[in-house]
């Protein structure tokens, strides 16, 4: 049969492998690989990640695609000692990139396994491993070169363990360590004296001091600083940053109860080639200093204040000399009214991100002003401001139309006709809208019929939309991921059913549906296969039908609230022995289910489940032989 596109198979593999790489949706690359042959041979040679949820099939996909350079392992809930052997099988010196998030079934001796086979590793991500200690970390310092390590909430790593990876890898360029609570300034300090190299760092809540700060202020090649919650610094360990550091770009200071503006102005001083600060909730307000630091910013393109006390000569000061500034977050900050926003954005007309969350006094007048003047504007967020009408949704349909992220939560002034006049921004990936209580279907319909792009859509508790509006979502929004329909009480298992058409979700939310059955949770796990977060929490209507579909049709499924449904010992046990890749499960006030069936349901996933939440009365009925199954593999037990 000749192929559909003669002329495209007139291009060498080099040009062909150029346009794959820009397809970057999964419907999109799913479509390009069903083309022809040709076109599925150029996926295979073009695709340099991979992400595998089962590692039985890691061999087979590592030979199919052979350029493989990043894997992504933090799905595959069977991951541990014993099945990292197969990394000995194939020749993995090629892999640059390996993700290891939650991998509480692997500790060191599977990491020297991994760290022996994968010799050319630059990267490593550890992170949320609450299993991996010194003697993990000790099994990543044999891996030399590389070149980035991400540790956050890695919570068994000490002074010791990171010290064995300084030691063992010297050029480390990237180092998150996040949480990581046992880490003092002495780790800190032998870090900064070994890794001459380091351009990221990451200490964002530990314990560390202004000691820490006075270590890292010798790094000559810092580019970006992260010490967000770090308690324990001051203005003091500010003062060391000002005279070193001298290639620092971004530094977040978010949350460090201890510094005030008067430490900001010492390294705002030492650092006028700042390009990106977050300093939200730190100081109540900025003082004149601060101000004046901030007119020598010249290329300042990002800048975070929430819930700051803010005046007019900020804005002033702001608007003047930063004129290239590209993202500003006023997230809950005092002071900021329609005249401080449009003497701003009379001069950053390059502005693409704004944040005026829980800025009440804004107005129609400025979002209207924002709008033509900000053409660029690519994320809005104006949750809970409440004075927003249709006629700022009017001027931003007319006039940003590469708008990608509105957020309306709580904006009881959006309506039906708002809807229609956003509608026009055909590029919109994500919209909240939970809390709009005077929008209905016919809103809904003219963004579904106008927003095809589409990703994120949250309708949380919008009483007025029904099964009409979903239709209309489901035949014009076919790239929808994220959906959150959470106690929209005039849905059915009609709505229900048109969600099954949406192919490609990933996340849904639909709490508290009490006119769903399993009617409905079955057309919803026959449709959308790639379902990976359910939340149907006090769907009290749902039955055991509606589990046993789950258990036959949802079978990625990664997270699961079924708390308050009517599930009973048989449907759990069947649903939790089927969903392999469930990795948190949320079974709270289930009432229907007894001591035994829990019991039996935990066995049946213990393989895999790496946290679940019980009632608390259940610590002292199961078993302590279950309990102890579940910790030895490597599963986290909430009691609620």
């Amino acid at each position: 049969m000749p192929s559909p596109f003669p002329l495209f198979l007139n291009f060498p593999d080099e040009i062909l492998i150029r346009v794959r790489q820009n397809l970057t949706h999964h419907s999109d690359s799913k479509s390009w690989r069903l083309v022809c042959k040709d076109f599925h041979r150029i996926d295979l040679l073009s695709r340099k990640s991979l992400r595998v949820r089962r590692i039985e099939f890691l061999l087979s996909l590592i030979a199919k695609f052979e350029n493989i350079d990043e894997l992504d392992l933090s799905i595959c809930s069977r991951i541990s000692n014993g099945t990292v052997s197969i990394f000995e099988v194939f020749a993995s010196s090629r892999l640059r990139s390996l993700i290891l998030k939650r991998s509480a079934g692997l500790n060191y001796l599977g990491l020297e396994t991994l760290m022996r086979a994968c010799t050319g590793l630059e990267m490593v991500d550890m992170s949320y491993s609450w299993r991996f200690g010194d003697r993990e970390a000790a099994a990543v310092s044999n891996c030399e070169g590389l070149k980035e390590v991400r540790l956050d909430k890695c919570l068994g790593v000490t002074d010791v363990g990171l010290a064995r990876i300084v030691v063992g890898c010297g050029r480390l360029e990237r180092l998150s360590l996040k949480w990581c609570l046992q880490v003092s300034d002495l780790g800190v300090e032998l870090l900064c004296k070994k890794c001459f190299h380091l351009k990221l760092l990451d200490l964002s809540y530990l314990k560390v001091t202004n000691e820490s700060l006075r270590s890292v202020s010798s790094l000559p090649k810092l580019e970006i600083l992260v010490i967000a919650g770090c308690l324990s610094v001051d203005n003091h360990g500010l003062q060391y940053l000002e005279h070193g550091c001298p290639f620092l770009k971004e530094l977040d200071i978010s949350r460090c109860d201890g510094i005030s503006s008067y430490g900001l102005t010492s390294i705002l001083r030492g650092h006028d080639s700042l390009e990106q600060l977050d300093a939200g909730y730190c100081f109540p307000e900025l003082s004149t200093d601060s101000l004046y630091s901030l007119k020598n910013l010249k290329c300042l393109k990002v800048i975070r204040l929430d819930g700051t006390q803010l005046s007019s000569t900020f804005f002033n000061a702001i608007s003047v000399h930063c004129e290239y500034l590209m993202e500003l977050g006023l997230s809950k900050c005092k002071g900021v009214t329609d005249a401080n926003i449009i003497q701003l954005i009379s001069r950053c007309i390059s502005l693409k991100v704004l944040n005026l969350t829980c800025c009440h006094s804004i107005t129609d007048a400025a979002i209207c002003k924002t709008a033509s003047s900000c053409q660029k504007l690519m994320s809005l967020k104006l949750e809970s401001c409440n004075m927003i009408t249709e006629r700022s949704l009017n001027q931003l349909g007319l006039y940003c139309s590469s708008l990608e992220e509105l957020d309306l939560t709580d904006c009881c002034g959006v309506n039906d006709k708002g809807l229609e006049c956003l509608s026009r921004c055909s590029q919109l990936l994500c919209l909240k809208l939970g809390l709009c209580t005077n929008i209905t279907d016919k809103g809904l319909i003219k963004i579904g019929l106008n927003c095809k792009r589409i990703h994120e859509l949250d309708l949380y508790r919008c009483l007025g939309i029904g099964d009409a509006g979903l239709e209309a979502l489901s035949s014009g929004c076919k790239k929808l991921m994220k959906l959150n329909l959470s106690y929209c009480n005039k849905l059915t298992d009609r709505g229900m059913e048109h969600i099954g058409h949406l192919e490609e979700l990933c996340n849904l939310e639909i709490r508290g549906l009490h006119n769903v059955t399993s009617v409905g949770l079955t057309a919803v796990a026959a449709g959308c296969k790639r379902l990976v977060d359910l939340d149907m929490k006090q769907c009290q209507n749902v039955d055991d039908s509606g589990f046993w579909a789950l258990a036959s049709y949802a079978h990625n499924l990664q997270q699961l609230n079924v708390g308050s449904c009517a599930v009973s010992d048989v449907g759990l046990c069947m649903m939790m022995g089927n969903l392999t890749c469930l990795q948190d499960a949320k079974l709270v006030n289930l009432n229907k289910v007894s001591v035994r069936g829990f019991e039996l349901a935990l066995r049946t996933c213990c393989l895999w489940i790496k946290k679940v939440k019980l009632h608390a009365s259940l610590r002292f009925m199961l078993s302590s032989e279950i309990l102890e199954i579940l910790n030895a593999w490597g599963c986290k037990i909430r009691w609620d």
